[in-house]
């Protein structure tokens, strides 16, 4: 298949890679990104250990606590006027309350709302404010204890990415510090159990191929790749990872300090995964100009 200037344009803004590079990566994967980014982190080519998935969508994650649980949902807008909008965001504060009491988003959609369903609130919303809106999704947390985190609010409780941490112990102030971490690091699970065994295989057969290039016998590339996904954990998960407040150790070491255990968590931001459609300016003016 053609190989577009898009499409390198945008491997070598995810991974770093020269445009050449880039351009052969993607005709020996027929095109698919995801295999092309492995192609040149097989090859050494790739900067970025990991492609960051592009944010179009707008709006806001609000964050509610009550006691051992905790609750994150995201509420979408088109623009980022609307998530400043004071009538939105009541709203959204709402809607993260009535999530406390439901386990689901499309349970979420039906709770009560000041005396209506959620999506007919937001229904009502829509035609007033004159932009469209959506219940993504909810997620949902318990312990002895949670604690809450909001990065970039825009009011109380509510921002582009919301994080809670369960934690087993009374020591809310070291959850809080978690919280942050997550939003800062954004780990991919709580601990290796808990990772998806195909990502674990992935960048097990990745390492093989960039050990694999370099010759070594093959009891010599095991050993390699021991110390690599050891290190790739670490990287990934929660627990591995370095504690930004105390580097020197890792979140679980500083856990144990901190007298807790952490349980689980929840982090969202604003849009992730989510994609929308992109015009070049030319042609936004163009297709005014024709009404």
């Amino acid at each position: 298949m053609a190989i577009t200037a898009a499409q390198v344009k945008e491997l070598r803004e995810m991974t770093g890679a020269g445009m050449m590079d880039a351009k052969k990566a993607l005709t020996e994967a027929g095109g698919d990104m995801d295999a092309a980014v492995d192609w040149l982190r097989t090859k050494g080519l790739a900067k970025a250990a990991k492609k960051s998935g592009r944010t179009a969508a707008e709006g806001l994650v609000a964050v509610k606590v009550d006691g051992g649980t905790g609750v994150a949902v995201e509420v979408n807008s088109e623009t980022d006027f609307v998530a400043k909008n004071a009538e939105f965001q009541t709203m959204v504060g709402g809607i993260a309350t009535a999530a406390l009491t439901v386990d689901s988003v499309d349970a979420l959609a039906e709770a009560d709302l000041d005396g209506k369903p959620v999506k007919d609130a937001i229904t009502d919303s829509i035609a007033k404010i004159g932009e469209n809106m959506s219940l993504r999704r909810m997620a949902k947390v318990q312990g002895d204890n949670v604690a809450s985190y909001v990065h970039n609010a825009a009011a109380e409780g509510m921002g582009q990415i919301g994080v809670l941490v369960a934690i087993k112990g009374d020591n809310v102030a070291f959850g809080r510090q978690v919280a942050m971490h997550i939003a800062a690091a954004n780990p991919a699970s709580l601990g290796e159990a808990d990772l998806d065994p195909t990502v674990v295989e992935k960048e097990r057969q990745i390492q093989m191929d960039i050990a694999r290039e370099s010759g070594k016998p093959e009891q010599v590339i095991e050993k390699m790749i021991q110390g690599r996904m050891k290190k790739f954990l670490g990287e990934v998960t929660l627990l591995g990872q370095a504690f930004v407040v105390d580097p020197d150790k890792t979140v679980e070491q500083a856990a144990a300090d901190a007298g807790v255990e952490i349980t689980g968590f929840v982090r969202l931001a604003v849009g992730e995964g989510i994609e929308k459609e992109k015009e070049d300016f030319a042609a936004e003016v163009a297709k005014a100009a024709q009404g």
